[in-house]
């Protein structure tokens, strides 16, 4: 990057308030070009590794969008790739010149194609399949290539349609063994294989219509987006152009919360449905709605008139339910009996439960220890002192020294990361001061991030469970605390291995006297962080102290295996000392090293995670159903040793917290998720292993401390 961020953004807005990027100074004032210009050359100007848009960029940018659009290969022709391939190494010079050219042939193709699609899925689904045919079917879709006339593309829905449509008729034969061994009765409207078929069909054809649906309510800035991603993607993996409604989602998710009435809603063929109900929404407190209700109308308080919904785009139609909190919507709706009802919900600020911190207390053999579970590193990007990751974490450590735990385990297992600032905080709490990350942008000196508060919130034995999802500021939490030597690190052999750092940009702040509506938000790479030991995390990750395996074990899904990843890298280590406390780490390792050798619970995750990559590699089905049944009945087989993985018990006793407990009394929803949580807990050998680590981290304490004052007296 050029210089500081902070004077770069400065730099923008000033150039972009100042002159040419005004819509009024556009010949023509079409949003697709004004988006290709702000954001090219913000990601020129701004990107930590910005990229030369050249014929080579232009080709991956070519293949990527075609990929994106048909995947399966059941749209284009080889004609039509045959026409797109004359723009392969003329993109760059489109992006360069603001031309749409490629887009609008591509896009105006898709749509005829999908048009036409419809009538040959519709016909094929007309007719049964024979699945008594000796044919298979390839699942490589990488491998297909595009087909070369009407009667090729016809074969290619009929091989897909049918592979969809034999596993529906699997399921439906299963059920009807299921339904006649508990209900004889069931026997005298047993369904034939014929009849089985044609539901088989149905249901492939209900999935599609549905599919469709969706694909219809897809207007042309939908597909643009999809043109856009193909674009600034060739920079990194996580840069990414988020659309007006992607940016709120990416909001809500971040920060844990929207103003609403605390609804999910589904777009289905017979319209707007109601799929869940967010606990403790105001939506759940009027216990008015329910899931199935399908909304018909929404009436707002200041309009006489209800808004129908019927046939509109879900997002729009979530636009009109959500809204301000403290005001009134009215909702016409078509309930589960079919009867028509008007329910009033006055908005509210929703938080969903499932982005946030939580934690339990855990009961071994007479002493008590705590479990955190950290799903994201949330914020509130407008105000930090509002709810977020940190505060939270702090919180539940006081809460659980009340409980008297003797060690604690920081569960960020999947979590994807967050906000930086809170990750730093967070670490801050473990440690008495120092540097927790260091970050470089392109161009500039490092900056070493730090907690300043001498203050420490848990001194204790801390475990860090993580697995391959675990990234970003997971990353940084788990490497600062195994280079101070603070906490102990179990887990999968690396973490994810994303050592970067996105900014969020709202692109509607670099245009003045903008006519072209809402022009949604950049997230671009704009530096990388590094360890406080001066090694990055980028594609190497984090490397447990402990290994243990787990199902993602030999499936590819980290940083190293993204397109355009950056390099990792090596920079000077930052001052710091390592913890100083009478912890035995070494011994406490080997120790959980040589319980995980001998664990038969661990041997067995193993050769199941091995078989599922086998599964998942495999390319070619039988589309008869007596080469399939046989098929599945070695799976189903195999799989059956694989059954004591569920059936796993350990000894230990989950408890919610006393002001849990308490909220439990209001909120059923609440105490059944906790229920399962805490079930889960009791099942999970990587929990049971981070338990006996703090206990032998605790017994080592207490061992070495004797030792000490006894060599002092």
């Amino acid at each position: 990057m050029r210089g500081n961020y902070k004077f770069l953004l400065l730099a923008l807005l000033i150039a972009f308030a100042s002159c040419s990027f005004t819509s009024k100074k556009f010949d023509d004032p079409d949003k697709d070009k004004l988006l290709i210009q702000l954001i090219t050359y913000l990601l020129d100007q701004g990107h930590f590794d910005p990229k030369d848009i050249n014929d080579d960029f232009s080709s991956h940018v070519f293949d990527a969008y075609i990929d994106n659009i048909d995947p399966f290969k059941r749209y284009f022709y080889a004609s039509d790739i045959k026409e797109f391939e004359a723009y392969r190494d003329k993109i760059d010079d489109e992006i360069k010149a603001y031309d749409l050219t490629f887009f609008n042939l591509t896009h105006n193709r898709l749509l005829q194609r999908i048009e036409e699609s419809k009538k040959i899925y519709g016909n094929i689904l007309d007719k049964p399949f024979d699945f008594s045919i000796d044919e298979s079917y390839s699942a490589d879709y990488e491998k297909l290539v595009f087909v070369n006339n009407k009667k090729e593309m016809n074969e290619r829905w009929r091989q897909q349609l049918k592979f969809s449509t034999i596993a529906n008729y699997d399921d439906a034969i299963a059920q009807q063994v299921l339904d006649l061994e508990s209900d004889e009765s069931v026997s005298k409207s047993k369904k034939s294989e014929k009849v089985l078929e044609s539901d088989a069909r149905i249901a492939t054809k209900k999935s599609l219509d549905e599919l469709y649906d969706y694909i219809e309510d897809r207007r042309r800035e939908d597909w643009f987006s999809v043109y856009i991603n193909a674009i600034v993607e060739g920079f990194d993996p996580h840069t990414f152009y988020f659309a007006p409604e992607d940016k709120e989602r990416f909001d809500r998710d971040i920060s844990g919360k929207f103003e609403g009435i605390g609804a999910r809603l589904q777009k289905k063929v017979d319209g707007i449905m109601v799929n869940e109900i967010i606990s403790g929404g105001p939506a759940w407190r009027a216990n008015e709605l329910e899931v199935g209700d399908q909304i018909l109308k929404v009436k707002q308080e200041d309009e006489e008139e209800a808004l129908n919904v019927v046939g509109m785009r879900l997002d729009d139609a979530i636009k009109f339910i959500k809204g301000p909190k403290g005001t009134i919507v009215t909702l016409t709706l078509k309930k589960v009996d079919g009867t028509i009802q008007d329910i009033s919900i006055k908005r509210d600020i929703v938080e969903l439960e499932e982005t946030y911190a939580k934690s339990s207390t855990v009961d071994k053999d007479g002493k008590k220890f705590g479990i955190i579970n950290l799903p994201k590193f949330y914020i509130n990007f407008e105000d930090y002192n509002k709810r977020n990751a940190a505060s939270d974490i702090k919180q539940e450590i006081l809460r659980l020294k009340e409980e008297g735990v003797e060690g604690l385990v920081m569960d960020l297992r999947n979590n994807g990361g967050g906000s930086l600032q809170t990750v730093v905080d967070i670490a801050g709490l473990f440690i008495e001061e120092g540097p927790v990350v260091q970050v470089r942008e392109t161009g500039s000196a490092k900056e070493v991030l730090r907690d300043k508060d001498k203050s420490i919130v848990w001194d204790g034995p801390l475990v860090i469970l993580v697995n391959e999802l675990s990234a970003s500021a997971s990353e940084i939490l788990a490497a600062a605390m195994q280079d101070y030597k603070r906490g102990i690190v179990i887990g999968s052999k690396q973490t994810y291995g994303k050592g970067t750092v996105q900014t969020v940009f709202d692109l509607n702040r670099m245009v003045r006297n903008n006519t072209n509506g809402d022009m949604g938000a950049l997230k671009f790479t704009t530096q990388k962080f590094y360890r406080i030991n001066g090694g990055s995390t980028q594609l190497e990750g984090v490397k447990s102290d402990v290994v243990v395996p787990d199902r993602y074990s030999y499936i590819d899904i980290g940083e190293k295996d993204q397109e355009n990843p950056l390099p990792w890298d090596k920079i000077d280590a930052a001052e710091y000392e390592v913890w100083e406390n009478y912890f035995d780490y070494d011994s406490t390792i080997n120790k959980s090293k040589a319980r995980m050798a001998n664990n038969e619970q661990l041997k067995l995750i193993d050769a199941n995670a091995q078989w599922v990559k086998k599964i998942r590699d495999r390319e070619t089905y039988s589309l008869n159903y007596e080469d399939y049944k046989k098929e599945m009945e070695v799976n189903e087989e195999e799989a059956k040793r694989f059954s004591k993985l569920s059936e796993y018990q350990t000894n230990l006793t989950f408890s919610s917290l006393p002001y849990e407990i308490k909220l439990m009394d209001e909120d059923s929803v609440l105490k059944e998720k906790r229920d399962r949580w805490h079930k889960s807990l009791a099942k999970d050998v990587y929990v049971e292993e981070a338990i006996n680590v703090l206990h032998d981290l605790k017994m080592a304490y207490a061992i070495k401390t004797e030792v000490v004052n006894s060599v002092k007296n």
